[in-house]
């Protein structure tokens, strides 16, 4: 998917709560979130459908990851 065709703001967004430079950005679009590495955006973004990543950042919000 080109993700200048499916992108209501052409910004991508860092997270407030980054301060360490571990972090994502995300970009808001029509159909998709896309993600990718702050660190490294040379690499390809993921994209998630709407419902894919709220699911994912209310288990985030309420649950919390563990590391493996």
């Amino acid at each position: 998917m080109n993700i200048a065709d499916n992108t209501l703001a052409q910004t991508w967004r860092t997270s407030s709560r980054s301060a360490s430079g571990n972090c994502v950005e995300v970009l808001l679009g029509s159909t998709e979130i896309h993600v990718r590495d702050s660190k490294n955006r040379a690499v390809a973004e993921l994209g998630f459908t709407a419902s894919a990543w709220t699911a994912f950042v209310t288990a985030v919000s309420n649950e919390g990851l563990t590391e493996r």
